[in-house]
């Protein structure tokens, strides 16, 4: 297969905003819009000469659906700079990279600006289907005795919130939680709640390792609220995250017989991410020196209810097309969805009889060197704005690579509803 690369100029995201029970401070076009003019500032061509804009997002709100094109024109690109959105659940800032570079391959864009935001913490409380009818009797009514007997079919139950983010966070399909489908792996490579719990000490530790040592800082940009308040790091990360603190913590998706916590999940965050990607020939035309470039990607489908596996069955054909062991990569980005999530990927891995069945192989691909993966931590410490995590992962994965010295790693995600998404980096 033949694949042209697309090279990486630059990315910044925003600090990811832990949601607390309330909406949080900005909505996702002021995330991605605040990221984004940070990240044109500094590039040697001007936001109106980009050819597009594309931005994932899994939960606009009703007045920024196409939130890509309000995002373009609120970063100055201009009328003539078209702006879309893409959605593909978690991993909709990753089908944003990987729609720009498909529209590069094809030449009908040279200069894109890609990535993702979601402001989750802004998700809706709908009305119930109960009460949408009982309010559209209500508003039928024309006369005092209709809207009277309207008032005696009312129940106070009518007014219980559907909470929208349970229901975007559900699959259809299936009818499981996200967390539901964790727990299925969990079950299935028999993963322990200690083993969750370790892992997720480690992503916080991680996380506040690499924060202390700098590691984030060429990709963060700070939020600064109306009143004042600063935002410069991620604050979902909890530095006091031990075992004896989270043993304390009770399954959550299933109450009675589960493993999955809050504790060892990631968190339901606010966030945005960018990436500037170029074609030769505009690196050429603006003088531009890339930092990375996209080599190869890919899709991949499997059961709704086992959707945590999506990574294996993405990144293995990457893998397999250039030859390339687990091992081989420099560094890898699991998106950390649920710790279960991650360690049921490498268990897939090493299982031949999940080789052989699921991905064709002739036995088992092997054991990944967990000091290659996630090497600053993940979605468990940093937190998951859905539309945002795909992008984010690639670019820290870059970001990795430039620091260690490596040439290249894969950052791969599960996507509810089935699926899964990789990406081949390589730096330049």
């Amino acid at each position: 297969m033949s694949f042209q690369p697309v090279y990486i100029i630059d990315g910044a995201r925003t600090p990811f905003l832990k949601a607390k029970n309330a909406p949080g401070p900005f909505a996702a076009s002021d995330l991605a819009t605040i990221a984004g003019r940070a990240l044109l500032a500094r590039q040697r061509f001007a936001p109106d000469q980009l050819d597009e804009v594309i931005l994932g997002c899994a939960s606009p709100s009703p007045d920024e659906v196409n939130i890509g094109r309000v995002a373009a024109l609120r970063m100055g690109c201009g009328n003539k700079v078209p702006g879309w959105t893409v959605m593909r659940n978690c991993a909709s800032g990753m089908q944003a990279l990987d729609s720009a570079v498909t529209n590069i391959q094809a030449g009908r864009s040279q200069l894109v600006l890609a990535g993702g935001v979601d402001a989750l913490s802004r998700a809706p409380l709908l009305f119930s289907d109960a009460m949408v009818r009982w309010l559209s009797g209500w508003y039928a009514a024309k006369t005092f005795g209709q809207r009277l007997a309207a008032i005696r079919r009312f129940r106070l139950g009518y007014l219980a919130p559907v909470i929208g983010i349970v229901k975007g966070l559900t699959d259809p399909v299936v009818g499981l939680l996200m967390g539901q489908t964790a727990e299925n792996l969990a079950w299935r490579f028999n993963i322990s709640r200690a083993e969750m719990d370790a892992f997720s000490v480690r992503s916080h530790q991680r996380v506040a390792a690499a924060h202390d040592a700098g590691h984030f800082a060429d990709e963060l940009v700070s939020l600064v609220e109306e009143r004042g308040t600063v935002h410069d790091f991620d604050d979902g990360l909890r530095r006091d995250s031990s075992l004896p603190n989270l043993a304390r913590l009770k399954p959550f998706f299933d109450r009675k017989y589960g493993r999955v916590t809050p504790g060892n999940s990631s968190q339901v965050t606010d966030g945005a991410t960018w990436l500037v990607l170029a074609s030769e020939e505009a690196v050429q035309q603006y003088g531009l020196t890339p930092i990375g470039k996209i080599t190869d990607s890919q899709w991949a489908g499997l059961a709704p209810e086992q959707m945590g596996l999506g990574p294996v069955h993405a990144a293995t054909p990457i893998l397999q097309r250039h030859g390339l062991g687990l091992n081989d990569l420099d560094a890898w980005e699991i998106n950390e969805a649920f710790a279960a999530q991650v360690i049921g990927c490498l268990r897939a891995w090493n299982d031949e009889a999940y080789c052989r069945e699921q991905l064709g192989l002739a036995g088992v691909l092997g054991q990944l060197d967990e000091s290659r993966l996630n090497v600053d931590g993940g979605a468990v410490a940093l937190g998951h704005p859905v539309g945002a995590s795909g992008a984010r992962i690639v670019l820290h994965l870059l970001q990795v690579l430039r620091r260690t010295g490596g040439k290249r790693g894969i950052a791969t995600i599960c996507i509810g509803g089935g699926q899964g998404g990789a990406m081949l980096v390589e730096a330049v």
